[in-house]
């Protein structure tokens, strides 16, 4: 162990050499300016990520549960994505003032919105703990106790790092496992909206434009961060005071051209580049083609009601959207995995790695392809089934997440019903029930009963339709055969004498808790009976998912004992990443080559009035045919989006697309069609990112939004 950790901390070390394919993590940027100044960058490693002075990274901030944000003024002002501030501004939205469909620009601080439950979280700095993690774990010993040593020692960096909760520390393994990093944050909870365009402008291209190009939309929204009067964080009070940063993005309006270096900071959320042939074959015929067939299911479902309703369109907008834009996503993904050969591809790497340990009589690792091939060949088995219950059942039925709830503190209560609870069992009873209560105002504020109950009886329909009979718990095939196939009479029935479909019936039941109650809720009864079932039929996969874990580790590490020169990235795992690149278009297909930017001419030849994804307000319009585009015109036209090569996944929308001097030059957020399977296997000619281009965001912000302060408030340069 202790030769392999040695081996590792060398590959580390020399990772960011070379500008392609990678997610770079910041404290090896020492190793890779050097290229990055060859490709036009004139900053050093310090003005990028420093510990102890002030640098880019202290500008970049985790947005809310998935995005990335960027300060740009020296008040606390920050970009990210309309997408990502959609559930927010869908949250302070209501019928009679829909922000979300209106827009929104505050004059003053007084005006902006505090968004309830949002926080940003600024990176501090990072440590390489591979030593201390990785010392004394052996390759005999089994998953879970390197499970168990791992999160012993994760916890014991958490409350040394922590400052008795002033920090957020997270662990995160590199390499499957073979490397680990500390990252410490610190989180900002006075987060407040301060200007955002229509969502026909900030979401321009609905489903239809997603994850293609051309692109038209001005995807963005402006928030401040707020802290108490000593700069430190806080929760919401009038009292509070702008943020003072201790980085912020100058703003260029110079504009770009082809070939232009571009660099991206933010946190991806999740690549599997790592990932066999044996996975990409699960992905394709049976994981993603369920996900799509689920998800379709429940988008039909709410887009007749939301088409109907305007309350309602008002409810599931965000939920609409956050199951659509990945409903798509697994589209995407499916076809460029057959498009782009990626199969094919991983079987190569995988003929490679084979004649290699044979060639050089490497038994560690003579087993490791056959292992994971044996692993999927039973996962595959039941991988229809395991994404049937996650997406048509436990994240299906609404009234199921909110009975699923309950699942938590009905152990304590059939306790409490023959024996007094001890301090412990008494305090989490008390937390638990504190924390549903919670909850329950957000959660009914954007619910619908019938909505519910009419999406619950397609997705039950589609589970018994998908399933087998064994894998369904008895109660629900009974009621099947009880109601003849009724799916809509079988939901009514569930749904009729049930707590958890009203938000009062709830709070009741919160104020004098018994099991006796949960007992006779048939809407709770069947989730536990699923999820029992789920579990006892999933048993069997554990030991697999055992020896499929080990067996990865250990290909990924004989990957990079193999190919000691060759340049590895970590996958994408939520953390802070660098990537860098230039501004370029693409080959699409038969010689035909995407420019690599949009027009604000485009968005008027998408417009179309009876399409609610192709809407252009008439204020836009008129600012267009009167080219009254202020400063921000390029030989007369307004750059809409644009296009770098920069490598990228979810996670980094809102991500500052940065140039050659760490100025903003636009807001990531979006991948192309054509490579889509990226996550898994990266496509250096294909792949682009999509950038709404700084200057538009400027426009609208100061000719739409007649918010100029907010320019003034801003360090444009040119």
């Amino acid at each position: 162990m202790k030769k392999f950790f040695l081996f590792t901390s060398m590959l580390l070390s020399v990772l960011m050499v070379k500008a392609d394919e990678g997610m770079w993590l910041l404290s090896l940027l020492n190793k890779n300016i050097t290229t990055m100044q060859g490709m036009g960058l004139t900053l050093t490693v310090e003005d990028i990520y420093s510990i102890n002075n002030a640098s880019m990274k202290d500008a970049v901030v985790i947005f809310g549960g998935g995005c990335t944000g960027e300060i740009i003024s020296n008040k606390g002002l920050l970009l990210t994505n309309h997408h990502c501030g959609y559930g927010a501004i869908q949250g302070i939205s209501t019928p009679e003032n829909n922000i979300l469909a209106n827009g929104f620009w505050a004059k003053t601080n007084a005006e902006e919105i505090p968004c309830s439950g949002l926080s940003v979280s600024f990176f501090v700095r990072m440590e390489d703990m591979s030593a201390m993690m990785l010392e004394k774990l052996t390759d005999d010993m089994t998953e879970q106790q390197r499970r168990d040593t791992i999160t012993k020692r994760s916890r014991e960096l958490e409350k040394q790092y922590g400052e008795n909760g002033k920090y957020v520390v997270r662990v995160a393994n590199m390499f499957n496992g073979n490397a680990y990093y500390m990252f410490i944050y610190q989180t900002y909870r006075d987060v407040r909206l301060v200007g955002v365009p229509p969502e026909c402008m900030g979401k321009f291209g609905g489903e239809t434009d997603n994850w293609t190009w051309p692109r038209h939309t001005v995807d963005f929204s402006l928030f401040r961060v707020y802290t108490d009067k000593d700069g430190n964080p806080a929760t919401y009070s009038e009292n509070n005071i702008p943020l003072v940063p201790k980085w912020y993005f100058p703003v260029s309006t110079a504009g770009i051209k082809e070939g232009d270096f571009a660099m991206i900071i933010g946190f991806p959320g999740s690549t599997d580049r790592f990932l066999t042939s044996y996975g990409v074959k699960s992905a394709i015929e049976e994981k993603n083609p369920t996900i799509v067939k689920v998800r379709d299911t429940k988008l039909v479902s709410w887009r007749a009601f939301r088409k109907a309703d305007p309350v309602v369109d008002l409810q599931y907008a965000s939920k609409y959207a956050g199951i659509s834009n990945y409903w798509k996503y697994y589209i995407g993904q499916t076809q460029q995995l057959i498009n782009n050969k990626v199969f094919e591809k991983k079987k190569s790497i995988e003929n490679d790695f084979q004649y290699w340990v044979a060639k050089n009589n490497k038994k560690e690792y003579a087993n490791v392809l056959t292992d994971i091939e044996n692993a999927y060949n039973e996962i595959i088995k039941l991988e229809k089934f395991n994404v049937l219950y996650q997406q048509a059942i436990f994240g299906g039925p609404e009234i199921f997440s909110l009975a699923g709830q309950m699942e938590g503190i009905y152990e304590l209560l059939k306790k409490l019903e023959k024996e007094s609870l001890n301090d412990q069992e008494k305090k989490q009873l008390e937390t638990r029930l504190t924390a549903i209560q919670s909850r329950l105002e957000n959660l009914f504020k954007n619910y619908n009963l019938n909505v519910d109950k009419a999406t619950t009886a397609k997705l039950f329909e589609l589970f018994y339709n998908e399933t087998t009979p064994e894998q369904r718990p008895q109660v629900f095939n009974d009621a099947v055969k009880k109601s003849k196939n009724n799916f809509t009479k079988l939901t009514e029935e569930l749904y009729k004498n049930t707590i958890f479909k009203d938000k009062s019936l709830i709070e009741k039941f919160l104020q004098n808790p018994s099991a006796q109650i949960l007992d006779k809720d048939i809407p709770f009864t069947w989730y536990v009976k699923f999820y029992e079932l789920y579990q006892t039929k999933r048993e069997p996969i554990t030991l697999v998912n055992e020896q499929l874990n080990r067996a990865n580790r250990l290909f990924i590490r004989g990957l990079l004992e193999m190919n000691p020169e060759k340049l590895y990235a970590p996958n994408a795992n939520s953390q802070i990443r660098l990537t860098y690149g230039k501004v370029g278009g693409y080959p699409i297909k038969d010689g035909l080559t995407a420019n690599f930017f949009t027009t604000l001419d485009g968005v008027m030849a998408k417009e179309d009035p009876t399409n609610r994804e192709f809407i252009v307000p008439e204020k836009l319009k008129t600012l267009n045919q009167n080219k009254d585009y202020g400063q921000y015109a390029e030989n007369g036209k307004l750059h809409a989006c644009f296009l770098t090569d920069n490598d990228i996944t979810g996670g980094n929308s809102g991500s500052p697309v940065i140039n050659g001097k760490g100025e903003l030059i636009g807001c990531a957020f979006d991948g192309n069609w054509e490579a889509m399977s990226g996550d898994i296997f990266f496509e250096p000619i294909l792949q682009r990112c999509i950038n709404v281009d700084i200057r538009y965001i400027l426009f609208v912000v100061e000719k739409f939004g007649d918010a100029k302060h907010l320019i003034e408030e801003m360090k444009l340069v040119n």
